[in-house]
Order: structure tokens, then C-alpha cells, then sequence
């Protein structure tokens, strides 16, 4: 399979060094001591907001702040840079994201924003016209919430342009696909196939499938697509971590890794082509994953890579409906969402995971799948005594009221998204309703019961952005500064509530809060600047943050300067 990409990202320039995970002593290089100064320095220490207007470091790691003017008096072996009034933040943290899935973005048809069906559909003509020799055209990110009938596409309005190549699109979401004919013919698919267990096929009203498949019923067009060889992934991992490196992100947690992924993640370790740090959850669906937790957590000598925690899926999304809930949707009588496992095989999952050491990250959206979620940890972790593994919900997205204390009671850490809140502001409430709302992206009753929030955005279902994730968790409005006073504004954050989930909270949540997520001395020299001051500036321009340079290692492998920039 040819991997293709777009054209401005293959006229990048960006400044990669090949030695940035590695320090002087294990390189053999002398000692190099850098001086940052004429900053506008912040960082968060014990809930604190620390400031400072210089850094000193040697190599990879931290000597000092300073507070008060740098001498002028530097010895001639240390490197002195004026960054002239700039803001300097620790380099940030994504708690919950899809590498491959962002890479994949880039080199496929985006559908992000798509205003209609047929805005869809000419996206995806658009992109064949560049890419002619895919056997295959994918792309992702439709919206039907967005659309003016808030109703499922077609097959049918796919075949019209696409009548004998396989097209498949994947809802922003990620929780459900829409295929044409020529896909379903090759997957084999007819008006007798049967939805898997936690999947469904939509079928119009004959009972034809129409061409959308939900959650679990993906798998039936997603396994008659060609896998993508070890070498093709780590092309694609690289093109995706690059670009990360762009958006001001240092660290990311990769959600849900294959092992062909974990292969291609440590053969670009190993070859020293890691541009960001991942912390990579190990997907339990894997055909390996008995074998990889068998050989227990693994961690790459240059610190660029960790596999010490999987991920588990318990349920699926809101937008689509998949999202388990106790009582019925309110926009859908006699529909109460899909859990993806019985109760038995998470448990049997999650008790694996944990015997083998394993920190375990679960995916949970609606108020059952969260309760069933804590309930197993809550039984679980006593019984292997694995408090301190600091296991995870992943989105922790609609809770109910009872369950908000359990997080810090059971030690297990919230790791939510704040984008999801303002994109899901104008669907959310017609899916639950005015009562359950008040558990949905509670990010303030969370902290005021003393949990501990690591910030993410899940993309590519949401931009990886961070500023985009700062300014929702903030203003808890979208780009046009929409609700006015915020969505839920009780919910808010502070700018420091904010910086500390993506930085020392995120870092918390994978066991590396003791060398990157803060900047202070013996910390790795991660760290960011940006074009606006965060946090003297107004809240609700956060999200047009810029960033100018992203340091990773005490080594600058992002500089706008170098390079023409495109934020997606």
C-alpha cells in the first residue's frame, strides 16, 4: 500500500535532531550549558503557578530557574539566547490520543467541518483526484450533528462517484464508518450479515445495510482493508509525531497500540527517529496481547518510549449513541447504548493486565459503562493490591453524581478531553437530558472531590492542538466564543487548573511526573515558547496560541521560523 501525504507537509522543515533523546554522557559529547533568558516563564508545582524569566540547563535536564535578572557574567562555555519577552510553558502533555490515527489524517481525506453529506462526498472526490493510485480511499472526521438532516449518510450518495472503488469514512468520533457498495461487496456484507456483539449495522427501511456500521460492526469493512506493513507505520508514526512536535505537544499517550504499532515504535527508538516521547497503551484486542504482557512493562533506554499500561474499550461514543447508559437516551426511547464487553471479559481483561504489572486505561463514556468501569477497579485493585499502578477512565465523559468521589477514593485517575465538551454542547444534552448533564464533563466537581484530571484530546477525533484543549477546559466556549459566558461555566477551570492537567497531571497519570511535566532543576528540558502570554492574556484568545519553538531533550526540534506552518 502506497502512503501518500499532503503537500505542505512534505515541504516541512522542520528541525529534527537524531541525537535529541540522548544526553551528552551517553553520546560521548562534552557537557553544552544553555541560557534562556528575557522569558515570560511558567509552570505549575503542587498546584502553584511558578514563574520565572530564565532557564539554565546542561544537556537534557534542568539547573536552575531564575527569578531575578541573569548575570551578565556567563563563562564563554555557556550558550546564552535572548528570547525576548517570549512565553515559555513545559512542553505539554496529551494524555489521550491516536499517533497512527493523526498521521493517517494527514495522509487521508478530512472530513473534519464537513457541513453536509454531499460537502462530505466532494471532499472525498477532491482527494482522489491527488491521490489516483489508492485502491482504497479513506478519511475521517463527518460529523452527522453537523448536518442540516442530523441524520446517518449513505452508501447511495457514494456510489454516485464511486461505483466500483472501496470508499471507507470514519465518523469524527471514531465510533463509526460509513462504507459504499463497492466496500461492502468486498467485505462480503449483504442484507443477511449480522452485526457482531456491541456493533450495529444500520439498514435502511428495506433492511439493506445503508452503509454505516457502528462500533464493533466497523470491524466487518475494516478487515477486508490491507494492513499497513511495520515499515509503512513507522513512516506514518514519524509524519504524525512531527507534526505533534509543531503543536507545542513534547509527550503523548498513545491509546490503544497494536503490536505491528509497538514494533514500529521501537524500531524508530532504537534508530534514535523519535521526535516526541509516547507513554503507548497496549490495545487488549491485540492477537499478541497475552505474549506482551507475559514480557511485562517495557521501557526504551532513551526514555522516548514506555509500553506499561493497555487500553480496554467498555463502551462507545454519545454522537453516535454507542455510549452505554442507565436509562434510555432521551433523544432515542428504548436506547440505552452498546457496551463492547460482557462484565466477565472486562474484568478478565483488566485483572490480566494488572497481574502483569500493567497500569490499566479504560475507555468509559456514558454513566453505565463509568459505573461497571469503577465498580471492577474498585474490586479489582484490592484484589491484586495494584492502588499504585494509578489506573485510568478514559473520558469519564457522563458521570453519575455518586460516582464523582469514587476517582480519588479508588486512586484511579480521570483522563478526559476538554474539546469533547465544547464540541459536543450543541448534541450532548438531547442525548441525556438536563438532569444527567450535571455529571457530563464535570471537570470543577471532579477536582473539588479531589481527583486528578491528566488532559488530552483524543485525536484525531478532536485537532491535537493543545491550545484548542486550554482555552475549552477555560472558557468552556468554542472558536466563535459561543455559549458567552461558557457551557456549564460552573465547570470551568482555572488557567492553572488547565496547565497543571496538561502538564504535571498528565505526567502523573503515567508514572513520569519526576522528569518531565514540570520545569524545575533535574527535570528533562521539555519545555515550549509561545507567541501570547497564557496566562496574563485574555482566556478566550488561548486557543489562537502560537507556537514559536518546541525543545525536547534541551534540543530545539520545532522552529517556526524553519518552516511554512498549517493548523489543523
Amino acid at each position: 500500500m502506497k502512503i501518500t501525504t499532503r503537500h505542505w507537509l512534505l515541504k516541512s522543515a522542520i528541525l529534527l535532531s537524531l541525537s535529541a533523546s540522548l544526553s551528552a554522557a551517553e553520546t560521548g559529547e562534552t557537557k553544552q550549558t544553555t541560557v534562556i533568558k528575557n522569558l515570560k516563564g511558567y509552570t505549575v508545582n503542587q498546584g502553584e503557578l511558578v514563574t520565572f524569566n530564565a532557564i539554565q540547563f546542561t544537556n537534557n535536564k534542568i539547573d536552575k530557574l531564575f527569578t531575578t535578572q541573569v548575570s551578565e557574567q556567563l563563562t564563554k562555555e555557556i550558550r546564552v539566547i535572548d528570547a525576548g519577552g517570549k512565553t515559555m510553558l513545559p512542553g505539554l502533555i496529551d494524555a489521550h490520543g491516536h499517533v497512527l490515527g493523526w498521521g493517517l489524517n494527514l495522509m487521508r481525506t478530512n472530513l473534519r467541518g464537513s457541513r453536509s453529506e454531499d460537502e462530505a462526498v466532494t471532499r472525498t472526490i477532491e482527494f482522489r483526484t491527488h491521490n489516483p493510485e489508492l485502491s482504497w480511499i479513506q478519511g475521517r472526521g463527518w460529523n452527522q450533528v453537523l448536518w442540516p438532516t442530523q441524520t446517518f449518510p449513505t452508501a447511495a450518495t457514494l456510489d454516485k462517484h464511486f461505483p466500483n472503488t472501496p470508499v471507507w469514512l470514519r465518523r469524527v468520533d471514531g465510533h463509526a464508518g460509513w462504507a459504499n457498495t463497492a466496500a461492502m461487496k468486498l467485505a462480503n456484507i449483504d442484507r443477511d450479515t449480522q452485526a457482531p456483539e456491541g456493533g450495529e449495522i444500520v439498514r435502511t427501511k428495506t433492511g439493506e445495510p445503508s452503509g454505516v456500521f457502528i462500533d464493533n460492526a466497523m470491524s466487518l469493512i475494516s478487515r477486508a482493508i490491507p494492513a499497513l506493513s511495520v515499515a509503512e507505520q513507522e513512516t506514518v508514526l514519524k509524519t504524525a509525531m512531527t507534526d505533534l512536535a509543531r503543536l507545542g505537544l513534547t509527550s503523548v499517550h498513545d491509546a490503544g497500540v497494536g503490536s505491528d504499532t509497538v514494533t514500529a515504535y521501537k524500531n524508530l527508538a532504537d534508530k534514535n527517529e523519535m521526535p516526541v516521547r509516547v507513554y503507548a497503551m497496549v490495545a487488549v484486542g491485540d492477537p499478541h496481547f497475552s505474549a506482551i504482557m507475559a514480557k511485562g512493562p517495557y521501557h526504551h533506554a532513551s526514555g522516548m518510549l514506555d509500553l506499561s499500561s493497555v487500553k480496554i474499550s467498555s463502551d462507545g461514543a454519545l454522537g453516535s449513541r454507542g455510549a452505554a447508559l442507565i436509562e434510555d437516551y432521551s433523544d432515542l426511547h428504548g436506547h440505552k447504548g452498546l457496551l463492547l464487553h460482557s462484565d466477565k471479559q472486562l474484568k478478565k481483561y483488566m485483572l490480566t493486565a494488572m497481574q502483569a504489572g500493567f497500569q490499566v486505561n479504560t475507555h468509559a463514556i456514558g454513566d453505565h459503562a463509568n459505573k461497571l468501569v469503577l465498580d471492577a477497579y474498585e474490586d479489582l485493585i484490592q484484589e491484586t493490591n495494584t492502588k499504585a499502578l494509578r489506573h485510568r477512565v478514559e473520558h469519564a465523559q457522563v458521570l453519575r453524581l455518586d460516582d464523582i468521589p469514587r476517582f480519588a477514593e479508588l486512586g484511579v485517575i480521570a483522563s478526559m478531553q476538554a474539546t469533547h465538551a465544547t464540541s459536543d454542547k450543541n448534541m450532548a444534552e438531547d442525548r441525556i437530558g438536563p438532569n444527567r448533564i450535571k455529571g457530563a464533563y464535570a471537570w470543577h466537581k471532579l477536582l473539588q472531590a479531589n481527583a486528578v484530571i491528566a488532559a488530552g484530546s483524543d485525536f484525531p477525533v478532536e485537532s491535537a492542538n493543545p491550545f484548542f484543549g486550554l482555552h475549552a477546559s477555560v472558557t468552556r466556549q468554542d472558536h466563535n466564543n459561543q455559549p458567552a459566558n461558557g457551557w456549564y461555566p460552573d465547570e470551568k477551570m482555572t488557567v492553572t487548573q488547565a496547565l497543571n492537567s496538561f502538564t504535571v497531571a498528565a505526567a502523573y497519570s503515567a508514572h513520569q511526573e519526576h522528569s518531565i511535566g514540570q520545569l524545575a532543576p533535574g527535570m528533562k528540558a521539555d519545555f515550549i515558547l509561545i507567541d501570547q502570554d497564557l496566562v496574563k492574556g485574555n482566556p478566550q484568545m488561548i486557543w489562537q496560541t502560537q507556537v514559536l519553538e518546541t525543545w525536547i531533550n534541551g534540543i530545539k526540534v520545532f522552529d517556526i521560523a524553519s518552516q511554512p506552518t498549517k493548523n489543523l
